[in-house]
């Protein structure tokens, strides 16, 4: 097995190099050879600009062509990716760049009605230094062709050499995950931990080089980069990058590029189901999908095998800390299995199940979920008080989420870490909102929790407190709130009350506020 991204994605070129590595959403295709040669230019460009083995370099860009060109060329060179969230606001992503350090920003241009780098640049970090757009740059923006033109003059062997000195430990990439402080955290994963979590998600899904994998999961996060387009490369399969999701132009581009995986959270697969064309649709080509990230029904499970044709249905866990997976199902579970459990723990790491003491509980009693093997993180990024907090003297990171290994060894999630709650597959950290929404000249407090939704699996409610002499209009606070955060963290409802419930120690009783 190759250890580092620069040796695997070299042997596929090697094993794969006259396929069609990846096509994109304006119908551009590429050879692995193809874009091996671009991967080649991109990091001589990398180079030139200065780009460290080591450094962190940041990716804010929705799914395309460019965005696996950047990530390998970053790999290429011995630096780290640092995926940055399409969906946050300038502020939030300027947090992220100053955190991570990063000098150098690949961007997207003009995305969902914006202007990346005018949306940054009220809040642009000072050490960042340079901005490259992937697509549609203004005039005067450094755009992708004058950033690769910046690598002419680098020999081919720099970047030959600076690839053979990544080994396997080395920083493969810092994925910031919103912690209950409300106040994201880097997460530091290496390459050969990294890749060991490929293969064993790859060996469940039976990823082979005919497959045509759409990826519409976002690149940002690790379903999209790591089990997206780098599983997808890796197995030697054809990558569909896509950007946004609707599930009309997502069936169409099924049939048309005869698709065989796609996977996605429960929302994407009750669009389509619930999609008036799908009947005109030619769907036969699909054949694998993994989802999960909310409650997932076995009525559903069943409908995606029987009425979309899918022969493997599975369904996960894991988080940002662990690479992405904790356990996963096997492609002969049944649909309650499939529906009712996250599977059993990757082969050759070890989940339990544990009392507030840390003492492992037997089958069927509800416990924290900890993790220990090649899959826990090297830790969070300047930051070894959170690091220690998260991942004890013996190597188990402790996960928040409180869960029941059953007597198969099964493990099913009862509880989500903390208060968090999962809005159409985005993570949702009530703390992180709560903070944002303090600062409204109305709250005096604020409390915010997930309610079940029939699209997105859950969405926020707000329970606020108006500060004396002063009214609060709830469909106002929404409206200042998308002004303000990433639109996945908008509340959906907003309720004003006179006070929050606590107990006795003031701490607000959540599940009081779940009931209203």
């Amino acid at each position: 097995m190759n250890h580092t991204v620069p040796q695997a994605f070299a042997a596929a070129v090697q094993r794969y190099a006259g396929r069609t590595a990846l096509i994109g959403e304006d119908g551009q295709a590429l050879s692995y050879e193809e874009l091996d040669r671009l991967r080649l230019a991109a990091a001589r460009a990398l180079l030139a600009l200065g780009v460290q083995a080591g450094e962190r370099v940041a990716i804010w860009g929705q799914n395309c062509v460019e965005w696996v060109i950047a990530a390998l060329a970053i790999h290429s060179v011995g630096a780290a990716v640092v995926p940055v969230n399409t969906r946050m606001r300038g502020s939030e992503a300027s947090y992220v760049l100053e955190r991570s350090g990063a000098r150098l920003l690949f961007s997207a241009g003009r995305f969902l009605d914006q202007y990346y780098p005018a949306l940054l640049a009220p809040h642009r970090p000072a050490g960042l230094e340079t901005v490259v757009v992937l697509r549609e740059a203004a005039a005067g923006d450094l755009d992708w062709e004058g950033f690769l033109a910046r690598g002419a003059g680098i020999d081919a062997a720099a970047v030959a050499q600076r690839a053979a000195a990544v080994r396997p430990d080395s920083l493969m990439d810092v994925i910031f995950t919103s912690g209950t402080t409300g106040l994201p955290k880097g997460v530091m994963t290496s390459h050969g931990q990294n890749l060991r979590t490929v293969a064993e998600w790859s060996r469940h899904m039976a990823l082979v080089p005919e497959d045509r994998y759409l990826v519409v999961n976002p690149f940002f996060h690790t379903f999209g980069y790591k089990f997206g387009w780098l599983a997808g490369l890796l197995a030697g399969a054809t990558v569909l990058p896509h950007a946004v999701f609707d599930a009309a132009a997502l069936t169409a581009r099924v049939a048309r590029q005869r698709v065989t995986v796609l996977p996605g959270p429960p929302t994407l697969f009750i669009s389509i189901l619930n999609d008036p064309q799908r009947a005109a649709t030619d769907l036969s080509s699909l054949r694998a999908t993994i989802t999960g990230a909310a409650a997932v029904a076995p009525a559903l499970i069943e409908r995606i095998r029987a009425e979309l044709g899918f022969k493997v249905v599975l369904t996960g866990y894991g988080l940002t800390e662990s690479c992405g997976v904790v356990s996963l199902c096997g492609a002969g579970d049944d649909a309650e299995t499939v529906a009712l459990t996250s599977g059993k723990p990757l082969a050759e790491t070890e989940v339990r199940c544990v009392d507030a003491q840390g003492v492992p509980l037997p089958a069927g009693d509800a416990g924290e979920i900890v993790v220990r093997g090649y899959n826990v993180m090297q830790g969070y990024l300047d930051d070894a008080k959170a690091t220690a907090e998260a991942i004890d003297s013996e190597g188990w990171l402790h996960t928040g989420d409180i869960g029941i290994l059953d007597a198969r060894g099964y493990l099913r999630i009862t509880d989500r870490l903390k208060d968090m709650y999962i809005a159409g597959g985005f993570n949702c950290y009530p703390a992180e909102i709560e903070r944002i929404i303090a600062g409204h000249p109305a709250v005096a407090q604020v409390a915010v929790v997930g309610v079940p939704d029939e699209r997105l699996g859950e969405v926020g409610k707000a329970f606020v407190v108006a500060r004396p002499q002063v009214s609060i209009d709830p469909r106002e606070l929404i409206a200042w709130c998308r002004e303000r955060m990433a639109n996945y963290k908008v509340p959906r409802f907003a309720e004003v009350v006179a006070s929050l419930p606590t107990n006795a120690s003031g701490k607000v009783l959540k599940f009081e506020l779940r009931k209203s």
